[in-house]
């Protein structure tokens, strides 16, 4: 899976209207459009799972720049950065006080 950042589409769009215009050129699995957490309002974003990358490099050729409804759409592939094992390090202790 292919996570595609979409931002600048007007802030009444829906999912499934962002999902019909992705879909023109690539499969999307999953969308998340970003939400204010108190008002529930649209931030004007939202991330896409697409199939393949293949898809998602033409949907964001096609797309990057295109305009709906007087606002430019930008789209871009987040690439994630690999996974790292986490390891702890002990902190040194201060001495106390006296």
């Amino acid at each position: 899976m292919i996570k595609l950042f979409v931002g600048g589409f007007p802030l009444d769009m829906t999912e499934l209207e962002i999902v019909q215009i992705v879909a023109m050129y690539a499969n999307v699995v999953t969308i998340k459009i970003v939400r204010d957490k108190k008002t529930k309002i649209c931030k004007g974003y939202a991330f896409l799972e697409i199939a393949d990358r293949e898809s998602a490099e033409l949907a964001v050729e096609e797309l990057n720049g295109a305009s709906r409804a007087g606002r430019k759409l930008k789209l871009s592939i987040v690439e994630e950065a690999p996974a790292e094992s986490v390891v702890k390090q002990k902190r040194p202790r201060l001495a106390n006080k006296i």
